[in-house]
């Protein structure tokens, strides 16, 4: 599999199920309440806002005709994606202050 193809590919699940999204959100508001990192709240934020953004393109609210071609999953995609990964490493690293 290219990696593009790894970045895209769950967002065409998420385009026919906007509210799925809302997972990775719960998640990562979990890994914000356990450790209080910044990285973790704004990759729940982010998820949080694709779903809303995404319901609101399936319902035809922010897209009143034919929405078939994306192109502005080209950029929340790969958004998504790299906030989400920085939030998991960051959430692993120790800081250095000591602190949890």
């Amino acid at each position: 599999m290219k990696l593009i193809e790894f970045v895209y590919l769950p967002f065409a699940g998420l385009v026919a199920w906007p509210l799925v999204a809302l997972a990775p959100a719960g998640l990562f508001s979990v890994l914000y309440a356990a450790r209080r990192r910044v990285s973790s709240l704004a990759a729940a934020l982010a998820w949080g806002g694709y779903a809303l953004y995404e319901s609101l393109m399936k319902a035809r609210v922010l897209c009143t005709g034919e929405c078939n071609i994306r192109v502005d999953l080209v950029l929340i995609a790969p958004t998504v994606w790299l906030l989400s990964l920085a939030a998991v490493a960051l959430f692993f690293r120790k800081r250095p202050d000591g602190a949890p």
